[in-house]
């Protein structure tokens, strides 16, 4: 039995890159908020660049709130996407042959812990439970060192059938 080679590092980076840009093309918010991901291997950190626009408090100033929320509600929902679909990805399947079906919010919990500043964020989601039809996700974000974050966040959320895909 001749064994094959493993593939070259930048045919496996150029898979996952594609699959996480579909993903990420799902939501149309994501460009709207201007929130972007940095992946390694399969841990995704999220980014919400500044911009003026996000401050609701011009006093202090301070970002605003439901900017705060929607960020970490996206952060959960592409991390659940992205959980569903890397099995598939690492096993060889072309992005584009994937199903990318992304959860529904049920409800989300937001813990506002300390005044958002005007700078860019960053956010990692952890999954609590995941089952078939039902996932619990926990959310952190952060500014400038992520052992104090500024905001906290549980979700609940109602997990697709993966064996359709949508069009």
């Amino acid at each position: 039995m001749t064994r094959q080679p493993p593939e070259p590092v930048q045919v496996i980076k150029s898979r996952r890159d594609a699959a996480l840009a579909a993903l990420l093309g799902r939501v149309p918010y994501i460009n709207f908020m201007g929130v972007q991901f940095d992946r390694r291997g399969d841990e995704l950190t999220a980014i919400l660049p500044f911009k003026e626009s996000l401050i609701g408090n011009p006093a202090l100033p301070a970002l605003h709130g439901g900017a705060t929320a929607a960020f970490l509600e996206i952060t959960a929902i592409i991390e659940l996407g992205w959980a569903a679909v890397w099995p598939q990805i690492e096993g060889g399947t072309p992005p584009d042959a994937v199903p990318l079906n992304l959860p529904k919010t049920i409800d989300i919990t937001v813990d506002y812990l300390r005044t958002g500043l005007p700078r860019d964020a960053y956010a990692r989601a952890f999954v609590t439970r995941s089952g078939r039809r039902y996932a619990s996700v926990r959310m952190e974000a952060w500014q400038d060192n992520r052992a104090r974050p500024f905001a906290q966040a549980t979700g609940h959320f109602l997990m697709p059938d993966q064996s359709r895909t949508q069009g």
